[in-house]
């Protein structure tokens, strides 16, 4: 029962489920489908579903009082949103939107809070993600304090390549720029020396990995290190593409 269970899904959270747990909480998602800029929570609102990515990529974002805004996390079939439903708080600061268009399930957060009471297998996979989710947060940090914006913009590519299929990554010059903290002019030359190395080609709207490993090995210390404990935590790495 378990594979044909986990069959259904793509998503690695669903998916590394015991068969039991994964019963119990199968049957009460929603499959749905995600455009672009959808907004799947608010600043300061209460939550009213949770969201397992099966495709497509959305971004917790960070605002100032004054409208600054940075991305500090990205989130696909390698997990949920938002953590706070996992960690029993009814609102946070922080928006979560769609970047790529795909496919989701949803569950309304108090089903799932139901869920996480019962069921320590759920609640303990589910708080490690939040963990990973954390620990990719702090890194976004750090890479954006200690490391040029080409070595930036080459890890969120390469991030974003780990959570669809193919080359081809559906990436605008404004979500870029929103990614990187930068104006866009800046994403445009950061762009360019990619390009100019033979790493990636960018089209409209459009980025394509030419060079997988020579763009991890461009990247340097700013990739891998949330990679790795993301697959201390989960067990299971992200579906990466070969190098």
């Amino acid at each position: 029962m378990a594979n044909v269970w986990q069959g259904r899904f793509r998503n690695n959270l669903l998916r590394r489920l015991p068969e039991t747990s994964l019963e119990r909480f199968a049957a009460r998602l929603e499959r749905i489908e995600l455009s672009r800029s959808c907004q799947l929570s608010s600043p300061h609102q209460p939550m009213e579903h949770a969201y397992f990515f099966e495709s497509g990529i959305a971004s917790v974002v960070v605002r100032s009082p004054e409208g600054q805004h940075s991305e500090i996390g990205i989130i696909g079939r390698d997990g949920m949103c938002p953590t706070s439903a996992i960690l029993d708080v009814d609102t946070d600061p922080f928006s979560i939107l769609t970047q790529m268009h795909g496919e989701a399930y949803r569950i309304p957060v108090p089903v799932l809070k139901a869920v996480l009471s019962e069921d320590f297998e759920v609640r303990r996979l589910f708080s490690r993600y939040a963990q990973a989710l954390a620990v990719q947060q702090a890194y976004t940090a750090l890479s954006n304090a200690a490391h040029q914006i080409d070595e930036r913009l080459a890890r969120w590519i390469l991030m974003c390549q780990d959570r669809v299929d193919g080359a081809d990554i559906s990436l605008t010059h404004e979500f870029l720029s929103v990614m990187l903290a930068v104006r866009r002019p800046s994403v445009t030359t950061a762009l360019h020396v990619l390009e100019g190395k033979k790493l990636i080609y960018s089209g409209r709207g459009v980025v394509s990995v030419r060079d997988r490993a020579g763009l991890e090995a461009f990247a340097h210390d700013a990739y891998g290190e949330c990679e790795k404990e993301y697959e201390r935590l989960i067990g299971i790495v992200v579906s990466r593409p070969a190098n």
